[in-house]
């Protein structure tokens, strides 16, 4: 069976769709931010989950992440899951840290990018690159929705999509959000795993698996490589 890494595993839809393939038979990987937070996905360990911990926010334990993961031998999938709404660290968690374990992660036959609906109100304008105090929730989705694309046409060997989860009760979405939580992780369980001819296409953004036009910044071949030009140049790394 498929073994599948996922990024922000402690609770939310990253908790979540763990707790499903797991079910399902496959091998995973969960992902917790530190050593104080191994507590949340006990449950999911002694189900026979593997687990790695790091800080996102931090770019030096990102690469750590990495090489947790490499040291446990190849991933078939990586979800890209973890991300966060407010706060300073916006750019470094939502876009270089998908980046840089992208770029360091031992290539896996697919990968999936969690977006947003919101991606379509970010701003395609690169002066805002990098400087977390200007980056939007809605920017850092636009930027990720477009690395996603990106992959996807540099790395053809690779099946790589976007997902619109919709608007969930996690703690992220609140209690009130009115989309159902089941198929807020359905379609990156399906893209990680399935063999559905649809599964088995790249490039897409999706949402509760059909797809989706995204903002049309997010296929503008010049726009994806300057955000993979400012990645490389932040990180020190370019995808091969």
């Amino acid at each position: 069976m498929p073994r599948i890494f996922i990024t922000g595993s402690a609770d939310g839809l990253g908790r979540h769709t763990a707790g499903t393939l797991l079910e399902n038979g496959h091998g995973v990987v969960v992902h917790v931010r530190s050593a104080a937070r191994l507590g949340a996905v006990q449950d999911l360990v002694d189900r026979g989950a593997a687990v790695v911990t790091g800080d996102l926010a931090d770019p030096e334990q990102t690469r750590d992440v990495a090489v947790q993961v490499n040291r446990m031998g190849p991933v078939d999938a990586v979800i890209h899951n973890a991300g966060v709404l407010h706060g300073p660290d916006i750019f470094t968690v939502n876009v270089v840290a998908p980046y840089l374990l992208t770029a360091l992660i031992h290539r896996p036959r697919r990968l999936v990018y969690v977006s947003s609906g919101m991606h379509r109100g970010g701003r395609p304008d690169p002066a805002r690159l990098g400087r977390d105090a200007k980056v939007t929730y809605s920017d850092s989705k636009l930027y990720l929705t477009a690395l996603a694309a990106a992959v996807a046409r540099l790395w053809p060997d690779v099946l790589s999509n976007a997902v619109d989860p919709g608007w969930v009760p996690t703690r992220m979405g609140g209690t009130g959000a009115p989309d159902d939580l089941r198929l807020g992780h359905l379609t990156q369980e399906w893209l990680a795993t399935s063999d559905d001819p649809a599964a088995l296409t790249s490039g897409g953004y999706w949402y509760h698996q059909k797809r989706e036009n995204p903002h049309h910044a997010v296929r503008d071949e010049r726009f994806q490589n300057g955000l993979l030009d400012h990645l490389a140049s932040v990180t020190g790394e370019r995808m091969a």
